[in-house]
C-alpha cells in the first residue's frame, strides 16, 4: 500500500494549512467566545474547490479521490473542529451519499450547487430518542400521492440555521424496523420545516448545531433517495464516509495538541531548564506524536480502501474509534503541559480539549465502536457488499 502523496495531495495541504492560518486562527478564539464563525468561511472554502473535494468535476467538484478529502479535513480541524465538522457533514454526509445513492436528475438538482457551495448539506438521522439505536426513530413519512407526508424531530444536527438540503430518515413503515426506514432529501424552504439551535455547548462552540422540526412536511415522491425501505442501507454507508472525515480531523486535533505542546515544552522553564526535558512531559508528546502517526496509517489505508470502491465498514470504525481516544488523550496531556495556562483562554489547548470530547460520542459512541470490533473478531458481524456499487476514483460515469 502507497503512502506517498502526490504533488497535487501536498499542494492541497499548503493550501488548506495556508487558508487555516490565514482565515481561521486569528479569528478563532472569538468566533469560539461568541458561538459561530463568519459566513464569509463558506464562500473562501467554495473559492478553494473545498466545498466538493470528492464530488466528479461532471457535477462541479474537484474530482480528488478520498484521501484529499482526509487531508483537507485534518488540516481544518487543526484550526477548529467546527470547520471540519462543517466539511464532514457537508461532504462526507451528504453529497458523498448523494453521489452513491441518489438519481442523475438528484444530483443534478442538489449536488452540483452543493460542490459549487451555492447550497450547503447536512444530515438529520439522530433523534432524541434515537441514537445508537437507529431503530427507535419516531420520525414518520406517509405517501400521500405523489408526495410524502413528514413528521418527526431530529436533534444534534450539524449546521441545523445553516444548511440549505437535508437527508432525512423517517419510517415509511414501522412494522418493518430497520426494513422500514426510507431517506428524502428535505429543502429548508419547504412548508412545515423549522430548525432551532443547541445553546451552552461545552465543546465546538464556533459550530452550528441544533434540531430540526418537521410539521406535516410535504416532500415530492421525487425527493426519495433511494427505494422505501433502503434508508438505514444508506444511512450506514453515510457513515462510512462520516467516520472517515472524523476520524482525517481527530488526526488534525492531535496535530494542533503537539505543535502547541512542543512549543511550549520549549518556552517554558522550570528547575533551570526547558519543560520539555522533564521526562514525563517528554512521555506525553511522545504519546501524542505516536497517536498521530497510527491515526493517519488508519485513516489514509481507509482512503485507500474507499478509493477502489471496497466496502470498509470495520476499518473505518476502528481509525474512528482510535483517532478520536488519541484525539481526546492528547488534548488533556496538551492541558496538562501547560499547567494552569492550559486551564485559560490564554492558550488554545482548553479549546482543544473541550473540542475533543463530541467526536468520542457522534457517529457511533467509542462504546458502540469497541463493540463492532468484538464482533467483527469472534466472526458475529461481517460487512456484506451493498446493492449499488461504492464510488470509486477516478470517479468514473
Amino acid at each position: 500500500m502507497n503512502f506517498d502523496f502526490t504533488e497535487e495531495q501536498q499542494l492541497l495541504r499548503k493550501t488548506v494549512r495556508q487558508f487555516v492560518n490565514d482565515e481561521i486562527l486569528p479569528h478563532i478564539g472569538e468566533w469560539d467566545a461568541k458561538g459561530g464563525f463568519d459566513p464569509i468561511i463558506w464562500k473562501r472554502l467554495a473559492d478553494l474547490g473545498l466545498m466538493g473535494v470528492c464530488v466528479p468535476e461532471k457535477y462541479g467538484g474537484s474530482g480528488m479521490d478520498y484521501n484529499s478529502l482526509a487531508i483537507v479535513c485534518e488540516e481544518l480541524e487543526r484550526g477548529d473542529t467546527a470547520f471540519r465538522t462543517a466539511v464532514s457533514v457537508h461532504i462526507g454526509l451528504n453529497s458523498m451519499t448523494l453521489m452513491q445513492w441518489g438519481t442523475e436528475e438528484q444530483k443534478q438538482k442538489y449536488l452540483t450547487p452543493q460542490a459549487l457551495g451555492e447550497k450547503i448539506g447536512a444530515f438529520g438521522l439522530t433523534e432524541p430518542g434515537a441514537g445508537s439505536d437507529v431503530a427507535a426513530m419516531a420520525t414518520t413519512a406517509v405517501r400521500d400521492g405523489d408526495d410524502y407526508i413528514l413528521n418527526g424531530q431530529k436533534t444534534w444536527i450539524s449546521l441545523c440555521d445553516v444548511a440549505d438540503h437535508f437527508i432525512v430518515f423517517a419510517y415509511t413503515d414501522k412494522s418493518k424496523k430497520h426494513h422500514g426506514i426510507s431517506a428524502f432529501i428535505v429543502e429548508r424552504t419547504m412548508p412545515g420545516f423549522s430548525s432551532k439551535a443547541i445553546k451552552g455547548k461545552y465543546g465546538i462552540r464556533a459550530g452550528n448545531t441544533g434540531e430540526l422540526f418537521f410539521d406535516n412536511m410535504r416532500v415530492p415522491a421525487a425527493n426519495r433517495l433511494g427505494e422505501e425501505g433502503e434508508g438505514f442501507k444508506i444511512a450506514m454507508s453515510a457513515l462510512d464516509n462520516g467516520r472517515f472525515t472524523v476520524a482525517a480531523g481527530a488526526a488534525g486535533l492531535i496535530m494542533a495538541c503537539l505543535e502547541e505542546s512542543v512549543k511550549y515544552a520549549n518556552e517554558r522553564q522550570t528547575f533551570g531548564q526547558p519543560i520539555g526535558r522533564h521526562q514525563l512531559v517528554q512521555q506525553m508528546i511522545a504519546k501524542m506524536e505516536a497517536g498521530l502517526q497510527m491515526s493517519r496509517l488508519l485513516v489514509y489505508r481507509v482512503g485507500e480502501l474507499k478509493n477502489k470502491g471496497v466496502r470498509n465498514t470495520r476499518e473505518t470504525s476502528l481509525a474512528k474509534w482510535q483517532a478520536c481516544d488519541f484525539a481526546n488523550q492528547a488534548a488533556d496531556d496538551a492541558v496538562q503541559i501547560h499547567g494552569a495556562y492550559g486551564y485559560s483562554d490564554e492558550y488554545p489547548v482548553a479549546r482543544f480539549l473541550r473540542n475533543s470530547k463530541a467526536p468520542v460520542i457522534y457517529e457511533g459512541t467509542r462504546e458502540i465502536h469497541t463493540i463492532m470490533q468484538a464482533e467483527y473478531a469472534l466472526g458475529y458481524r461481517e460487512d456484506k457488499p451493498l446493492n449499488n456499487m461504492l464510488p470509486k476514483w477516478p470517479f468514473e460515469e
